[in-house]
């Protein structure tokens, strides 16, 4: 059974979205050059929190070499850094860095005009509170895409 706040979240996310939303007219025409397949990638990644490359590749449905390909091409940009991981040098530490941060502010599907609009419809307070709310809920969707491969659903 769906909970009532489950039920809350599919409702309202979607309203979000249809206002904000833009279309798609990319196909390397922003000032950064990304395709929607490297804004998706850098739209998994965070400048905080490392995602793996092995589990990454996994969730987009794409191989190690292409994931690679992709990586190395978005880091010689400056997007994204890569790492070793200390403990096991064979995993690869992935994180936004501030001008990847900055890429996918700009060329995000939400309208940052439309955003804005309706961020100020809300008192000061409100705002914090929503955008912490959706701050807690990426932390945790960030969480469960590491703990459920795209390949398997949670229990």
């Amino acid at each position: 059974m769906i909970s009532r706040l489950t039920q809350d979240v599919l409702r309202y996310y979607p309203q979000i979205y249809h206002a904000c939303h833009l279309t798609h007219p990319r196909g390397r025409t922003n000032r950064y050059k990304l395709t929607d397949k490297d804004i998706v990638l850098l739209g998994h990644l965070d400048t905080n929190t490392p995602m793996l490359a092995g589990p990454l590749a996994r969730h987009l449905g794409i191989g190690a070499p292409a994931l690679s390909a992709q990586l190395q091409r978005l880091g010689e940009r400056g997007y994204l850094s890569r790492r070793a991981r200390p403990r096991d040098r064979r995993q690869v530490e992935l994180r936004l860095t501030p001008i990847g941060a900055e890429a996918m502010a700009t060329t995000s599907i939400l309208d940052p005009g439309r955003m804005t609009a309706l961020l100020v419809q809300l008192t000061p307070n409100g705002r914090t509170r929503a955008v912490h709310g959706l701050a807690l809920l990426a932390r945790a969707a960030r969480q469960l895409q590491v703990k459920y491969p795209k390949s398997r659903k949670p229990a």
